[in-house]
């Protein structure tokens, strides 16, 4: 259906990816998956016609029927469901025609119209928009609000409907879940599955990969491969592949070695001399196998020890909180303690921003009771953080500016060591911030809110700009951090790995949710959430159907009691690994500055006797503390291995 043969494609002077061949056929759902700027969107711009490769071929059907997103919406006064009824723009034409046809009382024409209406259809158009609409987290009220009237994510959620609303053969989607909640996540994903066309899909949620894509289409290092199977099973072929070429690396340096060792040993004896050329001839035909690179992200990053864990941090209780003093919450109780992972689920508008606000002390409260901790210290992220920037500073000069006392104290070199272990590495943290990418952006907010070592971490949408492997990162991160963790994302990979408790936030209030996110899906599917029923434009097909391990609600309360408990006992088993790690750099830079001091030539003289005698003294103190921090260094980490499970 789709059909890449040896297409290269460049943006100025750099290629993107060169000599992509494979094919995608009718009813495949496939994921375009690789790193910022590989050339995902790229690819998605030469399927639609609006590029044409720089080198080889790209064919498909010319009469395919192709319905995309489009990144921006006019605001209008057109209402919500007619923009999205302009989806179906055949529909559309055939009510134009109908119109024109009763103008001129053409009785035959006008039958066979409505005949084909019925056929597309026509009379139930306004309920499947309306479907489309509703399933993407809009009220029925919503239907006739014009364009103009929605925020911007709002809008982008409008040109998805329109999108879906297209009686379609192939369609495209470019980050389709960045504005979505979960509950429109599920629903969205819910009905791509039973979408009879072809699928192209970018996005960097891993969990809505799996569950939609049969196929994904990978761009890395200017290449391009298509691999059967979802999102993990890419992993895992990926993983094998990458195995393969590090041993097939390793075994070729060993051969270029021996090679070289002969040319060098050999090149000027006369009876060798022809071998050793002969090597050399051998040495430069050799295809270089190029190292492999690892599937592991781009970065990887720790949050810092906090400085205090007191117990418990915060606690609110019959907290309500809202705007111009009417109540958006009410009620709200709930206390965190070091190691606690809470997530908030609910619909978009339902009060989970609100109540992250809340929880940071941000938003006056209307009623209840606030105990915080002496020592509680709050780093608190959210997307408009990210309008405290100054585009004209650099990375370092933000990190000074916000960074307080803290960042006074500390010379540039230690703000530039914290800086690269989000990624910010060399003259880059030097530059300007205007022109970083968003998700550049957002991984230097998020070290500058924890810059100050907090012991609660509240994460709104942590993850909108971050790709997978960025995501993956966090992920690790914060599995090791050992303050609290209120989290609100529409990445489920990330709510699954990190949280132990979910909290539900709907009408006016926020509750313990007794159960995953299976469960909360089955709860959304019930009725609880407002959930509607899923109905594509095409005749839907039987959805895949997804196995989820058996366990009963009290197990899953033990396990999430289990690991937390897990958390709490080895988290001073870390913290006694890294206090050993730390003193051990701290020793070992003395121990360098120390032998700089030892390699001096007028210490030997007579003059420097007492000298040479005092820095022999602070060696062998030295040595003694190194030895006793290793054997401390040691015992922690054999604690540590033998508490950790597996």
């Amino acid at each position: 259906m789709l059909n890449f043969s040896e297409v290269a494609v460049r943006r100025g002077p750099r290629v993107l990816f060169a000599n992509a061949t494979f094919s995608l056929f009718r009813g495949e759902k496939t994921g375009i998956t690789g790193e910022n700027g590989s050339g995902k969107s790229t690819l998605m711009e030469l399927v639609l016609g609006t590029l044409h490769p720089d080198a080889g071929n790209f064919a498909m059907p010319s009469n395919l029927q192709t319905a995309h997103v489009s990144q921006d919406v006019e605001a209008t006064d057109q209402p919500a469901v007619e923009f999205v009824l302009d989806g179906d723009a055949e529909l559309r034409d055939i009510e134009r025609a109908i119109a024109v046809a009763e103008a001129a009382d053409d009785g035959m024409r006008l039958g066979t119209l409505h005949a084909r209406y019925a056929e597309v259809g026509g009379y139930d158009s306004r309920a499947r928009a309306a479907t489309l609409m509703h399933g993407l987290g809009f009220d029925t009220a919503d239907e006739e609000r014009p364009i103009r009237a929605f925020s911007g994510g709002w809008r982008v959620r409008i040109n998805v409907a329109r999108a879906l609303m297209c009686r379609s053969d192939l369609l495209l989607l470019d980050e389709p879940t960045n504005h979505l909640d979960i509950d429109a996540i599920l629903w969205l994903e819910i009905w791509l599955r039973e979408y009879q066309g072809t699928l192209l899909l970018i996005a960097h949620d891993r969990e809505f990969l799996d569950r939609v894509c049969d196929r994904i289409v990978n761009i890395e290092h200017g290449t391009v491969h298509a691999y059967r199977g979802n999102y993990s099973a890419f992993e895992a072929q990926r993983a094998a592949e990458l195995a393969e070429q590090s041993a097939l690396y390793v075994r070729q340096q060993r051969e270029i070695s021996h090679m070289e060792s002969f040319v060098e040993r050999f090149r000027a004896k006369a009876s060798k001399a022809r071998q050793a050329q002969s090597r050399l001839k051998a040495l430069e035909r050799m295809q270089r196998i190029a190292p492999a690179h690892v599937d592991s992200p781009a970065f990887e990053f720790a949050f810092a020890e906090p400085d205090k864990l007191p117990r418990p941090l915060l606690a609110i209780d019959e907290q309500s909180v809202g705007y111009d003093g009417k109540p958006l919450l009410s009620k709200v109780s709930l206390t965190l303690s070091p190691g606690d992972r809470l997530a908030l689920l609910g619909k978009n508008g339902a009060g989970k921003s609100t109540c992250m606000k809340l929880l940071a002390g941000v938003l006056p409260t209307l009623g209840g009771t606030r105990t915080e901790a002496r020592e509680l210290r709050i780093g608190y992220f959210a997307q408009h953080h990210m309008e405290q920037l100054k585009p004209g500073d650099s990375s370092l000069e933000n990190l000074r500016r916000i960074g307080g006392a803290r960042a006074k104290r500390q010379t540039e070199a230690e703000l530039r060591d914290y800086l690269a272990t989000f990624g910010f590495r060399g003259d880059r943290v030097f530059e300007p911030v205007a022109p970083f990418s968003g998700g550049e952006k957002a991984r230097l907010v998020l070290a500058l809110v924890t810059y100050l070592r907090p012991n609660l971490l509240l994460l709104d949408e942590p993850t909108n700009h971050l790709d997978l492997e960025m995501r993956q990162a966090l992920a690790v991160a914060l599995q090791d951090y050992s303050g609290a963790v209120v989290l609100v994302s529409h990445d489920r990979h990330l709510l699954n790995t990190v949280a132990d408790q979910f909290i539900v936030v709907h009408h006016g209030r926020a509750e313990v949710f007794d159960g995953d996110l299976e469960d909360y899906a089955q709860w959304l599917a019930g009725g609880a959430g407002e959930g509607i029923a899923v109905q594509p434009a095409s005749k839907p097909a039987a959805a895949t159907p997804v196995t989820v391990p058996v366990e009963s609600a009290e197990q899953r309360k033990q396990r999430r009691r289990d690991e937390a408990d897990q958390r709490a006992q080895l988290t001073p088993l870390r913290a006694a690994v890294e206090r050993s790690e730390k003193q051990l750099a701290t020793l070992s830079a003395q121990r360098v500055a120390l032998e700089a001091k030892l390699a001096a030539p007028g210490l030997y003289l007579p003059e420097g006797k007492d000298k040479l005698r005092e820095l022999l003294a602070q060696r062998a103190t030295l040595e003694k503390q190194t030895a006793a921090a290793e054997a401390a260094w040691v015992a922690a980490s054999e604690q540590l291995e033998a508490a950790t499970p597996g």
